[in-house]
């Protein structure tokens, strides 16, 4: 049953809640305005808790919903049912448009320019005629059903929790997917979600759509619990107030949001009712005491309150393990592959007045394992970024069976089979290890976003994750599958990002200095699997400063120092070749 028994009690219990004798209207009502801003804040948890965007603009997105039904109905005498999904249109357009300048931000940049929008579209709102300026537009009919017309909050109160269960269904069927691993990758930053096929600035904006729309359906629903709109709810204020509800219940979870709504609405509405009474009517301290509450609770729970909570419970539910019979497509790799396989031809990356690598050559042939070596600043690093895609470079030539990619996006160069890891471990610590590998056969699924909300995905994502856990095994950390990454040793990382490199069934497989952090036992057995994966056809490059691993297993070295190749051969030629040496121990050695 998985999350689903959780959900369907919640449900359950939600559904008899107004049919409790002697219940208050005004604890409805607060309901339903927990409700609405559930909605919103569980956008914000996709947006900002799982793909890192802080946005304080969501308010705006309920504006587009509640004015598009506020004008369809009033104005044009549309049916409230109708005005829905044009109401999720407008909201969705509008997340189109912002989102393709917004997404491309980043730093404080980004929430600085949801702050800038956000005070437009609500100056917006109040100036446009049409929209009733800053009084707004009134005699919104309510929602109806046959002859139930949902006037009273007790039964609008039905269709404002059966919106949140059903958005709180598609988010979390959306994050249990390949497409929410993609959306989860992005907090660590683009380069390592991009290097194994994702789309970075396509999932940002997906995200952000997917709470525009959410924020446009609370919109739409508010319009018809209050049946009148103006400009106040839609101003910066709500939008902060959004971000603090996501925040206090959990900014990676869904139930969080769910969870802050009511903690933050509630404690909210109890200051403002009681604490005049107390204080004697002193103006605006319930304000004060509101932030004191709320930081309060941040300091007991820096994570937010509902992973707080999860915490202390005796049970944590079983994961279920991935099928081991079920096997993905291998890559299509032409018989008999052999040649060379990559060819740099005069490499140069320069920044500036620096050339960090400078006119550098070297191949690599198919079913060979070659080391990059050099003192530290040779430039190894970036000419692994030159490979793949991370950095174009200035000048020269790189190509993948003569196929040329030095202009190549990332995205297509792991398409043509290169994978790689980097030198400082680029994984989502609170994600578990099949988590993290999985993302490395993104490219390998072909679920959409849309068929993962609605659960039609099942199939391929089964296909995903049994990969993950056979590359898991092959590595030699089966144990540790459903461990968080971020809980293993700096060796035990390096290992994960090798079997998330080789989810991609890479014909060219890069490894960034993969035995630091490693101990004897255990680089004696990533030598034995990277032999393995040569007899079977995979090439290897590696950039390593551990000489005795480098020397008992590469078939031929290329060194580097201060980006230029001085050396060229086989372990045996290099180890006495005098411009090595030198480099490394120096022109008196």
């Amino acid at each position: 049953m998985g999350a689903r028994l959780p959900m369907l009690l919640f449900a359950l219990v939600m559904a008899t809640v107004p049919l409790v004798p002697q219940m208050p209207p005004f604890w409805i009502v607060l309901l339903d305005n927990i409700g609405l801003a559930a909605l919103v804040a569980m956008g914000l948890v996709l947006l900002t808790g799982v793909g890192g965007l802080t946005s304080f603009g969501q308010a705006a997105f309920c504006g587009f919903g509640a004015y598009t039904t506020a004008l369809l109905t009033t104005a044009y005498g549309l049916s409230p049912w109708l005005t829905l999904p044009l109401s999720l249109i407008v909201s969705g357009v509008a997340a189109v448009l912002l989102g393709l300048v917004t997404v491309r931000l980043s730093g404080h940049y980004l929430p600085l320019g949801t702050i800038a929008w956000g005070l437009g579209l609500f100056y917006l709102f109040s100036r446009v005629g049409f929209l009733g300026r800053n009084d707004g537009i009134s005699a919104i009919p309510p929602l109806s059903i046959g002859s139930l017309r949902m006037i009273d909050p007790g039964t609008i109160y039905y269709a404002i929790w059966t919106a949140v269960l059903i958005a709180a269904w598609l988010t979390m069927n959306l994050l249990d997917s390949r497409t929410g691993r993609a959306i989860r990758a992005l907090r660590r930053g683009h380069i390592a979600a991009e290097a194994f096929g994702v789309h970075t600035p396509r999932a940002k904006l997906l995200v952000f759509i997917h709470a525009a729309v959410l924020a446009g359906l609370s919109g739409w629903l508010y319009a018809h619990f209050v049946r009148a709109v103006n400009p106040t709810p839609f101003g910066a204020e709500p939008g902060i107030e959004y971000l603090f509800i996501a925040v206090v219940g959990g900014a990676g979870y869904v139930w969080g949001a769910v969870l802050g709504a009511g903690i933050v609405v509630v404690l909210k509405e109890v200051l403002q009712s009681y604490l005049p009474l107390l204080l004697n009517g002193s103006g605006q301290l319930e304000t004060i005491v509101f932030g004191i509450l709320l930081v309060a609770l941040l300091q007991l729970a820096p994570a937010g309150v509902w992973p707080w909570l999860i915490s202390w419970l005796p049970w944590k539910p079983a994961r279920k393990r991935p099928d081991a019979s079920l096997s993905l497509p291998p890559r299509q790799r032409g018989p008999g592959l052999s040649g060379v396989l990559l060819g740099v031809d005069k490499a140069r990356k320069q920044f500036g007045g620096v050339i960090a690598v400078n006119d550098v050559s070297f191949d690599v042939q198919a079913r060979e394992i070659v080391a990059l070596i050099g003192p530290n600043g040779a430039g190894k690093s970036t000419t692994f970024n030159l490979i793949t895609g991370v950095l174009p470079a200035t000048s020269g030539r790189v190509a993948v069976l003569g196929k040329p990619i030095h202009q190549a996006p990332p995205q297509e160069i792991v398409r043509l089979g290169i994978s790689r890891t980097f030198q400082h471990v680029k994984l989502v610590p609170d994600m578990s290890v099949l988590e993290n590998v999985a993302i490395g056969a993104h490219q390998r699924g072909r679920a959409s976003a849309l068929a993962s909300m609605l659960r039609l995905d099942r199939a391929d994502e089964a296909r995903l994750l049994a990969e993950a856990a056979r590359q898991i095994e092959r590595v030699g950390l089966a144990d540790q599958i459903d461990q968080p990454a971020g809980s293993l040793s700096l060796g035990q990382q390096r290992i994960v990002e090798i079997a998330r490199a080789l989810c991609v069934d890479p014909m060219l497989l890069l490894l960034d200095e993969p035995a630091a952090g490693l101990r004897h036992m255990e680089k004696q057995r990533l030598a034995m699997l990277l032999r393995e994966l040569r007899d079977g056809g995979m090439s290897v490059l590696l950039v390593e400063h551990d000489m005795g691993f480098v020397m008992n297993l590469a078939d031929r070295v290329v060194v580097l120092d201060f980006g230029v190749k001085i050396a060229e051969g086989t372990p045996e030629a290099i180890k006495t070749n005098p411009a090595v040496i030198e480099a490394y121990l120096g022109a008196g050695a």
